[in-house]
């Protein structure tokens, strides 16, 4: 019975235990669901606040505001929490899916309920700490006050002034906000713009942020958004738009005073398309960017425009001496001169002159100097380094619109280093060639003066000596001249040799398959005989003083030639052989010693272009060499032929040219005619037809004219350029028109030898009335007071007056303007007067020059004081003078010293 009682007993307990595990199964079933509904609806809120705080966060990043820590540490929390309610929610799906399926020891089930319990309630806990913490929680923290970093940067000389001038256009004062710096490839515009970033960074600023953004050519605008973005903290998808980024750019920015430092900009950039504000008084910010094109200065909207020049000579020389970092090598007589060279060649470009610095840096040898020099001479390329130089300018080469005007940048390496070429010459040679072809009424001229534009922007070629002229750099002219001859069309079918010392002419076997020859500017006596050039279009001669004849069959396998220039060389006559030439457009002939024209000319249907001006040798044309000429356009006889008066002589004899038959050529645009009697000028009158053409006229030896009637010209000489009166011992003054503002295109004017000459016009000069003159050459003209006429000339640049004896003042003093601020010469360069005895002043003195470079005082004695000495002025000319006599001036004003002393060159 005891037995059968405790397992009664037992049983009942156990079922009492398994009922009472079931009920609080039941129970813990029931809290369970309950607590996971609590749960998920906590978790929802306090995402709901996460979502608002991050919303207030990016509203302070958009307007240049931090985060603070504790904000960033809350969220780190919150995300913490919701991985861990995550996991809880994902465990309770599990075991409600499990249940079903299997069956489970009941305790063993209702342990891991209960375990689970504690996990959701330890988890609502925390959710319901954090949302209470994030009613104190603040996600201001102050301003960004994040800066570029220092760049390291290369080699720094010879760009304080520069950097005087940048730090003068970043200044509070200044209100210009676009600022654009330009230069060629190598120049140094990246290592000024990385000294200012350092210079900014090192001295102070007063810009919230500075931005420093290197382009992308293909990439502009997206470039810069990323840059911004990252220096402001700002983070986006990259699947966002670019407009809610330029948004977003445009909030953090507006209420910020900021400098974006654009480095290498090649394409116009819209900044409203990055975001970027605009510059202006209001927000004081500035945006600073380096390009190779002055074109995109002005296209991008620069309020001012800097170019990087090169090196002067003792900074290219200290830059070089620091690559080579050898002073003593340098310094010894055997190198020294080599090293000049070198530096020579490199013409202040300092990316040239770093990269030969470091080539030569070990060479201790003459001879290995002498090499260095020679193959920069003949193959610059070949120098250790100079492939990543012209690898660098062929980018601007590339970025070239076309290519025509990538062909009329190549043709500029024709001619010599350092070679300041007239651009007009220059253009006729495009002309010649057939780069530039008249369709629509486009004048061929005019559009090239706008391709000179085009490459002076892209700073691939620059101005000349004077403003009409252009040059190409040393190292550019290097880079064009490889990449002729090995990467364009021209591939081994140059030969360039300008200014070279050549005495002899290249083998004739040099000349056989070449499309453009130049060896202009050399001494050459002798040229090949025959030579065979079935494909050349381009003969460049001219400038060989010594060459006094050419072969009789010179021309006679050329049969495509289109460019021929004799020009100042010594020849006395030009080879029958010259009607083969029948593709000729261009021939110059000027300087040259010819004393007739062969009748064979006749042949050259095509030319256009025929230069005879300052041939005073020619007596000779004879009309048919020129009447069959039905394509001539321009026509230069200025210092030339003369013989107008048409003669006819024998029957084995021609009669010469005259102004009846140029009448006849239909295309005829440009005219130079020359003068030698009253006659003759006469004559002239009487063809209305020529008028309109003449641009380059000279009068010479007309005596019995007592005025020169420029009112008798149909268009009164208004296409006229250059005009030139000597000898006429009789006249006393020039007639104009007055109803017209007369000589609108003259650019030089030059009288000589007019003894009666007492003033220049007999009528004032009006404000439009020559308003292109660039120089006046006046000399003997012994009655002359003055020039007051020319004090007003807008363009006028150059003066020079010689042994004119009674004239006593450049400006009468009751001609000159009553208002003392008034400029005279605005843009006056050189004055030189010489042997002039009654001059006692250059200007009156409450005047001086503006522009003056060059001031050139020559036997004046009765000048006593130089035309600045009593006004400061930041610019002084160079003055040219007899030592004697610069020591006498009258030396009374305090400044005379200081300004004038160091600007003395003796004579």
């Amino acid at each position: 019975m005891d037995c059968i009682s405790s397992l009664v007993v037992g049983l009942a307990q156990a079922l009492c235990e398994s009922m009472n595990m079931a009920e609080r199964r039941a129970g813990h079933k029931t809290d369970l669901k309950q607590a996971i509904s609590d749960l998920e609806t906590a978790t929802g809120e306090l995402k709901a606040i996460r979502d608002d705080l991050n919303l207030r966060i990016q509203r302070d990043n958009l307007e240049g505001r931090s985060c603070t820590n504790r904000a960033r540490e809350w969220l780190s929390a919150v995300q913490a929490a919701e991985v861990r309610t995550e996991s809880i929610l994902a465990r309770f799906m599990r075991r409600e899916q499990k249940k079903m399926m299997q069956r489970r020891c009941l305790s063993c089930l209702g342990c891991a309920e209960y375990k689970l319990s504690k996990k959701v309630l330890g988890s609502l806990k925390s959710i319901n700490e954090l949302r209470q913490r994030s009613e104190d929680i603040q996600t201001d923290g102050g301003l960004i006050q994040e800066t570029c970093t220092k760049i390291p940067t290369k080699s720094v000389v010879g760009i304080t002034t520069m950097m005087e001038q940048v730090w003068e256009l970043l200044s509070e004062e200044e209100e210009r906000g676009i600022i654009g710096v330009y230069g060629p490839g190598g120049v140094g515009k990246t290592t000024l713009m990385q000294s200012i970033n350092n210079e900014l960074i090192t001295k102070g600023h007063q810009y919230d942020v500075l931005i420093w953004v290197t382009m992308s050519r293909e990439f502009g605008e997206c470039t810069i958004q990323r840059a911004v973005g990252a220096r402001l903290g700002l983070s986006w998808d990259e699947k966002e738009t670019g407009e809610g980024r330029a948004f977003r750019i445009y909030r953090a920015l507006k209420q910020r005073r900021f400098l974006l430092l654009l480095d290498d900009v090649w394409e116009e950039i819209d900044f409203e398309k990055t975001g970027v504000p605009r510059p202006d008084r209001e927000n004081k910010c500035k945006i600073m960017f380096t390009t190779r094109s002055l074109a995109l200065c002005s296209n991008i909207g620069a309020e001012c425009k800097l170019r990087v020049e090169f090196l002067e000579k003792q900074h290219a020389w200290e830059l070089f001496c620091g690559k080579v970092g050898r002073r003593d090598l340098l310094e010894s007589p055997l190198i020294r001169r080599h090293a000049e060279n070198i530096v020579t060649k490199c013409g202040g470009l300092p990316l040239a002159l770093i990269t030969l610095g470091g080539a030569m840096a070990h060479r201790e040898t003459e001879e290995e100097w002498i090499h260095a020099n020679e193959v920069l001479n003949r193959f610059p390329a070949e120098m250790k380094g100079m492939d990543y130089v012209f690898a660098l300018l062929k980018f601007s080469y590339d970025n070239l619109e076309s290519d025509l005007l990538r062909t009329c940048f190549l043709y500029c390496a024709l001619f010599p280093e350092d070679h300041s070429i007239e651009i007009e010459q220059l253009v006729e040679y495009w002309v010649g060639e057939g780069f530039l072809i008249s369709s629509h009424g486009v004048n061929t001229i005019y559009q090239g003066y706008f391709l000179v534009g085009d490459l002076k922007a892209a700073c691939l070629v620059e101005t000349g000596d004077e403003k009409t002229q252009v040059k190409m750099h040393n190292v550019v002219r290097s880079f064009a001249l490889w990449i002729a001859s090995e990467q364009g069309t021209y591939k081994e079918l140059i030969l360039v040799e300008p200014s070279m010392g050549l005495t002899e002419a290249p083998k004739t076997e040099r000349w056989r398959h070449t499309l453009v020859i130049s060896l202009l500017d050399n001494r050459l006596q002798m040229l090949p005989e025959n030579p065979i050039c079935p494909n050349l279009t381009t003969l460049l001669l001219q400038q060989n003083s010594s060459l006094k004849k050419i072969p009789a069959n010179f021309f006679m396998y050329m049969p495509v030639l289109r460019v021929l220039d004799l020009s100042f060389t010594s020849i006395t006559e030009i080879p029958l052989s010259i009607k083969y030439l029948v593709e000729l457009y261009h021939l110059a002939l000027s300087g040259t010693k010819i004393s007739v024209l062969p009748q064979e000319l006749r042949n050259l249907r095509m030319l256009k272009h025929l230069d005879l001006q300052r041939t005073q040798f020619l007596q000779t044309i004879p009309r048919d060499a020129i009447c069959w000429l039905s394509k001539l356009e321009v026509l230069n006889l200025y210092y030339s032929y003369a013989g107008w008066e048409l003669q006819s002589y024998g029957e084995d004899e021609e009669e010469e040219l005259g102004f009846a038959d140029l009448e006849h050529l239909e295309n005829l645009t440009t005219l130079g005619i020359t003068v030698l009697s009253l006659e003759s000028l006469k004559t002239l009158y009487e063809f209305d037809v020529l008028h309109k053409c003449i641009q380059h006229l000279h009068v010479e030896e007309c005596n019995g004219l007592p005025h020169f009637d420029l009112s008798s010209l149909s268009n009164h000489g208004g296409n006229i350029r250059r005009l030139s009166i000597k000898s006429c011992n009789d006249l006393e003054y020039l007639i104009t028109p007055t109803d017209v503002d007369w000589l609108p295109s003259l650019e030089v004017l030059t009288v000589h030898s007019l003894h009666k000459l007492s003033r220049v016009w007999g009528n004032s000069v009006s404000q439009e009335s020559l308003r292109n003159i660039r120089c006046i050459n006046i000399s003997h003209c012994h009655k002359l007071k003055n020039v007051s006429w020319a004090q007003q000339l807008p363009k006028l640049e150059t003066i020079d007056l010689f042994d004119c004896r009674e004239l006593e003042e450049l400006i009468s003093d009751h001609e000159s303007p009553s208002i003392e601020d008034l400029v005279l010469f605005p843009g006056l360069k050189t004055l030189s007067i010489r042997d002039l005895p009654e001059l006692s002043s250059i200007l009156p003195s409450r005047f001086s020059f503006q522009k003056l470079e060059t001031l050139v005082i020559i036997n004046c004695p009765k000048v006593k004081k130089l035309p600045f000495q009593e006004r400061v002025q930041p610019n002084l000319p160079a003055v040219y003078c007899d030592e004697k006599w610069w020591d006498a001036l009258e030396k009374d004003q305090p400044i005379t010293e200081l300004c004038c002393s160091p600007r003395f060159v003796p004579n």
